[in-house]
């Protein structure tokens, strides 16, 4: 049987004011190897041997704004402090040497923030309403935050996507996805402020809407930023932000008006249409909405889920066929791919040139170790 042409990833591709050589992005993933919050030389040289295996555009693990309450770990790097900023130098001048580009993700953990936990641990968990995704609350950690206390999570963002320019960064992704800080203002369930912060879909949108606004103006017209967004959550995989294309319209057109030039869509499996109806997943709904660029991402290159389909191991349930033909249609326009990414740092050369069977086979061994 004739192997599928895997070109489509490999097209060029012109994401606002950056050109990206292929259409793999190497997907954000908390590694925990920072200690102190500064990366060093070994993150340098983890995120460079990926520039090097052929990754059209890196995003970083997750990194915490300068805000007291972002973060919930003393070795997931931040993004501020003389230190820190000294590291992700190295970090971006390590992948430019080797023809890459790179962007950091910027983080606010919000509500998932443990009470207590560095690297601020008296400083309280930040959420819209001081409720979980279930109703249930948060506690005295978490008073509900004013206006001027989300103004410093707006300066937070701002001045974390002012330093990645500064430093040589090629843009900057939001993550609003997933539960954390921007996500749960989204929600209705986490959301019951009756502020200017709450309400309907769309008044809901106003904090993350705020931050891509103070982002675009410390940065200027020209500097890609895409914005990180989910429908489930790491404790609901069946929770909707948006039941409709209708309600989804009414949560992005505030987001794409504000500045963002592309949305990072996180589904746990790409290939499953995200409303009834269409075969659109949640990066082809959000592409067609919006008419901006979209990232997918959920389970690309997991054995048996698409690269497997060259061997004849296991193929995937949509078939490596079929995400191609989704590419070259373009319904969306880039692929991130995770673990796959962390076993073998030459994943993307090794598909472009039809060495299947030299994937390293992701295992969890990959997690305990920059390889």
């Amino acid at each position: 049987m004739t192997e599928p042409s895997v070109a489509p990833l490999f097209r060029p591709f012109r994401l606002g004011t950056l050109d990206l050589p292929n259409r793999v992005v190497m997907a954000p993933m908390t590694r925990e190897f920072s200690p102190g919050g500064v990366p060093g030389h070994d993150v340098a040289d983890y995120y460079a041997r990926r520039a090097e295996g052929g990754v059209g555009l890196i995003v970083t693990e997750g990194t915490y704004v300068d805000h007291p309450s972002a973060g919930g770990s003393d070795r997931v790097p931040r993004f501020y402090g003389e230190d820190a900023l000294a590291g992700w130098a190295r970090v971006v001048e390590a992948v430019h040497a080797r023809g890459g580009r790179i962007m950091p993700q910027l983080w606010h953990v919000g509500p998932a923030r443990e009470p207590g936990t560095p690297p601020v641990p008296d400083a309280p968990v930040l959420s819209p309403s001081g409720v979980a995704l279930d109703g249930t609350p948060l506690g005295e950690a978490a008073p509900v935050p004013t206006a001027s206390d989300l103004d410093s999570v707006v300066e937070a963002f701002a001045g974390a996507a002012a330093s990645a320019q500064r430093l040589g960064f090629d843009g900057v992704e939001l993550h609003g996805a997933h539960g954390y800080l921007l996500d749960s203002f989204l929600w209705e369930n986490t959301n019951r402020r009756t502020d200017a912060y709450g309400g309907d879909p769309v008044a809901r949108t106003r904090l993350v809407a705020d931050v891509v606004t103070a982002v675009r103006k410390a940065t200027g017209p020209d500097f890609p930023v895409v914005l990180r967004l989910s429908q489930w959550k790491p404790t609901d995989y069946q929770a909707r932000l948006a039941a409709t294309p209708q309600e989804l319209e009414s949560i992005l057109a505030p987001l794409a008006e504000a500045g963002v030039d592309a949305f990072h869509a996180s589904t746990r499996r790409y290939w499953l249409p995200e409303f009834e109806g269409s075969e659109l997943n949640l990066a082809g709904w959000v592409k067609k909405i919006t008419g901006l660029p979209t990232i997918t991402v959920g389970s690309v290159g997991l054995d048996g889920e698409f690269m497997a389909t060259f061997t004849g191991e296991m193929p995937s349930p949509a078939g490596i066929e079929k995400l191609l033909e989704r590419m070259a249609a373009d319904e969306f326009d880039l692929v991130a791919v995770g673990r796959a990414l962390l076993a073998d740092p030459a994943w993307a050369e090794k598909v472009r040139t039809g060495r299947a069977q030299e994937i390293a086979h992701f295992t969890r061994e990959a997690l305990t170790t920059l390889v």
